[in-house]
């Protein structure tokens, strides 16, 4: 049997903090004399004294070795129970959603989408809209984290590829998990703050720089207005782009550099194949806005380039009129946002290494069709790539595409046109945010989806998030046998 008590312990300990946490926001709304905050004050104490009680109750288990089961668990746990709790703030207080709704939020806040079920975003107390950015904040560092710690553990989806770069980090090598994770939250914040200071500097308000400049970092979405960048026009959506592909790269690459080594973000294969495909995505959807219509080049380009990035790095941020584009632009931003971002980061979506090393099978396979006998193994940045990777790597892409036509199909069957339906199971699987069809038409949101649409969206978000295989691993009864 799995012992879940340490699982609890971390769990019991993250919620002591996101409690914690709650308490800006609170005091911001409170300062302006706003019933808000007591709502967010009421949510941080039922999150804070859940947290103890947990903690408490395990405090006498040892932590520091988890196993693999105990990996799945967490990060199952993270971002299905912690969610529940940053939900408290939605429900309590403004907007009060309902639970399905503000679980929903809490999700796609925490596992970085960015859909949102709330309309009218520009008139939220400035703490809720605070406290959205920041689930945005924490669950980019969270994910970032448990790429570079635990998915190579895990072996989902080909990541086992990864334990090579030296972080074999559980049992007596945690301390080099606890120096990685110390680098990466310097690295993440800092990577943050420069862009808020960015924001302020192009004209944004404190509010609107501080939670863009978090949803940015994390490739999560969530904006404080209904406009999201289309307020924000020129420098911004530039500076915006520029900052989503710097959420969007493998951070293992930025604790390298301030380790003093720089070489490999430049020489790394999958930063490359990410700058090229989406640059080629970028000039394709530019030009063909630029001949199809009386657009300039300039205003053309910028809207393409920011919102092309937002979706291929899974963001969700927006910019001017996207959703009506239309056509095959549309069939380009489903491509690059199934296709994603790079591993190793907040980003979602295959992820371009995967889709590297299945291009490779692909062509091996075809040259085994004219010399059956030839001895061909894969190479991957000089390495050869192990027969257990690629087969990983099959069965998160087969599985990726198999739940992207169930739940669309499911969506359809509850009532949801087939355009809405497959867009929200692409944006919902993908982390990416952005929502098109007839039902999202009228207020950019999901808000006009049915409940059960709702939960399909969520599931859908969290098995994404975490590499589909992470959870349903959990149901198989082996799990629990071993």
């Amino acid at each position: 049997m799995v012992d879940i008590r340490p699982v609890i312990y971390v769990i019991g300990r993250i919620l002591i903090v996101l409690g914690i946490l709650m308490l800006a926001p609170a005091m911001i709304d409170l300062r302006a004399g706003l019933e808000n905050g007591r709502h967010l004050l009421a949510s941080a104490a039922i999150t804070g004294v859940a947290g103890v009680v947990l903690a408490l109750a395990t405090s006498n288990v040892r932590v520091a070795a988890l196993d693999a089961r105990q990996a799945y668990l967490l990060t199952a746990g993270i971002w299905t129970l912690v969610p529940g709790f940053g939900a408290l703030p939605y429900i309590i207080g403004e907007p009060g959603l309902t639970f399905s709704q503000a679980y929903f939020e809490s999700v796609s806040g925490f596992t970085t989408t960015g859909a949102t079920v709330i309309f009218g975003l520009d008139d939220l107390p400035d703490g809720m809209n605070l406290w959205r950015g920041m689930t945005n904040f924490l669950g980019g560092l969270g994910i970032a984290f448990i790429a570079m710690i635990f998915l190579p553990l895990m072996r989902v989806g080909g990541m086992q590829f990864f334990r090579a770069e030296g972080f074999d980090t559980f049992g007596k090598a945690l301390p080099r998990a606890t120096d990685i994770a110390k680098q990466l939250l310097w690295v993440y914040s800092g990577l943050t703050l420069v862009c808020i200071a960015v924001y302020l500097a192009v004209g944004m308000t404190e509010l609107h720089a501080v939670v863009n400049g978090m949803a940015t970092i994390a490739t999560g979405g969530f904006s404080p207005s209904d406009k999201s960048f289309s307020l924000y026009r020129g420098a911004a959506e530039y500076w915006g782009a520029f900052f989503m592909i710097l959420g969007s790269l493998p951070y293992i690459r930025y604790v390298q550099l301030v380790n003093g080594s720089a070489r490999p973000i430049w020489v790394d294969s999958q930063i490359r194949a990410y700058l090229r495909l989406l640059a080629a995505a970028v000039a394709f959807v530019t030009v063909w806005r630029v001949a199809t219509s009386e657009m300039a080049w300039e205003p053309a380009f910028r809207e393409t380039l920011f919102n092309l990035t937002s979706i291929m790095s899974s963001t969700g941020l927006n910019s001017g009129s996207f959703g009506s584009w239309g056509g095959p632009i549309l069939v380009v931003a489903f491509v690059i946002g199934v296709i994603g971002a790079c591993s190793g980061s907040s980003a979602a979506g295959l992820s371009v290494f995967r889709v590297q090393l299945a291009m490779a099978a692909l062509r091996r396979e075809v040259r085994r069709i004219t010399n059956p006998s030839r001895v061909d193994p894969i190479k991957y940045e000089g390495r050869t790539v192990e027969d257990d990777v690629i087969s990983a790597l099959i069965l998160f892409i087969t599985g990726y595409v198999l739940i992207l036509g169930v739940m669309s199909v499911a969506m359809s069957l509850i009532g949801v046109d087939p355009e809405s339906a497959l867009f929200a199971v692409w944006t919902s699987l993908g982390n990416i945010g952005y929502g098109f069809g007839p039902l999202v038409a009228r207020t950019g949101t999901f808000v006009d989806f049915p409940q059960s649409a709702i939960w399909i969206m969520t599931l859908c978000m969290i098995l994404g998030r975490l590499g589909l295989l992470a959870i349903l691993v959990l149901v198989m009864p082996t799990f629990w046998r071993r």
